[in-house]
Parts: C-alpha cells; sequence; structure tokens
C-alpha cells in the first residue's frame, strides 16, 4: 500500500489538467515575443512629397471620437470566421507595426465579403493608373490595363460630409501623424491637438493626401467601418489594402471621386 501511495503522488505530480492549452496565442503573448524597440521614438514613417503642403495635418475622423454613426452598435466581440466565411487574403509585411495592423483587424468579423479586394471588369474612360472612387457604392477602383480594375471596399463621408471632383495625389505617407484641422476642432474642442502614427492611430497604416485639401485615401483602426458612411470626408480602408494600394501608386496619380 505505501509504494502504491507514493507512485500515484509522483504521478499526480506532473499531471497536466486537460483544459490546459500551452499552444494558444492571444495578443497579449503576440505582443510579448515581438521584439520591443530600443526607444520611446514613434515608428519611423516613410514619407514622399510633391511639394510642402498647406495644411496637410489632421484628417476627417470625428466619428472616431463621436461614437458610431449609421452603425447602430459596437462592433460584437472578435471570434474565429466560419470556414464558409471569407478570408482576406494575406499580406506580406516586414515593418512590425504594418504586422500589428493586420493582427487587429483579423480580431474582427470579416467585412462583407463584396468589400474584398478583388479584379473586376472595367469600361470607364478613365486612363490605367487612375483612382476612381465610386462614393455611392462604396468602392475605390485602382485601373489597369486590359480592361479591369482592381477594386477595394471604402468607407466614405457621412451624410453632409461627401464631396465629389478630381485630385491628385500630392503626398504620401506611412503611419501618418494625425493633426485636427480648425474647423474639425471647433466642432470638437475635445479632440486631441495631435496623435503620433502607429496601429492605434485613426488614419491607420498609410495616408495619401488629395491635393491642397485636408482629405486623404487613408487606413483604419477600425476595420468594421468599411461599407458605411463614417467620416467628414477622407476615403478609408482596411489596413491590408491601404498599403497594397500605397504600394502600387505615386505622387501624381490622378483621383476621381464620383
Amino acid at each position: 500500500m505505501r509504494r502504491f501511495g507514493v507512485s500515484a503522488l509522483v504521478l499526480s505530480a506532473f499531471t497536466v489538467p486537460a483544459s490546459a492549452d500551452p499552444l494558444q496565442i492571444t495578443p497579449q503573448a503576440y505582443n510579448a515575443a515581438r521584439p520591443q524597440p530600443t526607444s520611446a521614438a514613434p515608428p519611423s514613417a516613410g514619407r514622399t512629397y510633391a511639394a510642402a503642403q498647406p495644411n496637410l495635418g489632421g484628417g476627417f475622423i470625428e466619428f472616431l471620437f463621436r461614437g458610431a454613426g449609421d452603425l447602430a452598435s459596437a462592433p460584437p466581440a472578435s471570434r474565429a470566421p466560419a470556414e464558409s466565411e471569407p478570408k482576406q487574403a494575406s499580406l506580406s509585411v516586414n515593418d512590425p507595426d504594418d504586422a500589428d495592423a493586420n493582427w487587429a483587424d483579423a480580431q474582427h468579423p470579416p467585412v462583407d465579403p463584396k468589400y474584398d479586394r478583388q479584379v473586376v471588369p472595367y469600361q470607364g474612360k478613365e486612363q490605367p493608373g487612375t483612382i476612381v472612387i465610386d462614393t455611392p457604392n462604396k468602392f475605390l477602383y485602382l485601373v489597369e490595363e486590359g480592361g479591369t480594375a482592381l477594386r477595394y471596399g471604402i468607407g466614405v463621408g457621412r451624410p453632409g460630409f461627401t464631396w465629389a471632383g478630381v485630385k491628385t495625389i500630392t503626398a504620401k505617407h506611412e503611419w501618418p501623424d494625425w493633426r485636427p484641422p480648425e474647423a474639425m476642432l471647433k466642432r470638437q474642442p475635445e479632440l486631441p491637438r495631435f496623435m503620433a502614427g502607429g496601429p492605434e492611430n485613426p488614419l491607420g497604416a498609410r495616408a495619401m493626401y488629395l491635393g491642397t485639401t485636408d482629405y486623404r485615401i487613408h487606413g483604419s483602426n477600425e476595420p468594421w467601418t468599411i461599407g458605411h458612411n463614417m467620416s467628414s470626408g477622407c476615403i478609408r480602408l482596411r489596413n491590408a489594402d491601404v498599403i497594397d494600394l500605397y504600394n502600387r501608386v505615386k505622387v501624381g496619380t490622378k483621383v476621381v471621386v464620383m
């Protein structure tokens, strides 16, 4: 009996509960495992300019501080997509902050699959290399050769803040800082005067500035807003999509907003 009792005690000391999951990966574990920067400086930003532009800080993003516009409620808790749900194409990135942004996108329910990035037929009059923004249907087209276009789902201005016209991309920023313009601060004086670029910044991973306006095509830290009228005039994409578009266009690209 004594020998049996000692054996049982030894075995119990090395028994792992059946519910333990040593391979479980959480955002906290992901961030802990990621190499940390050696300084507190904000992420480095690659910047390309056509010329110095007045009032390029800011962005029309009051929704981010006012609450939902045409969304009835906050997004549901994150969940794993079912096998039948579409999966957004993965994006290979080298910047650790890009990886963080894509991780954050993946934690939210998938956007309607019609807003996934895809090649579609294009029969419009614009030349290859032109960006066409279809505001009512919430699509951005990058016109390609051979009668096709690369189509992205977008979020657009809420009622009263949509606009139309022809602009050009005058500057491109990676992980842009955000400075609300004066008009926005008058409406919402509680907004921060400055927010450094990074995964938590409402401008997201990339921004492409349109003419000398405060409008821009940019990413978002709220991917569930794609397909909705949420902004104060800017065109927002999911971070993976805005990185893809940013790498395909250059300063001087024509942008037609309808």
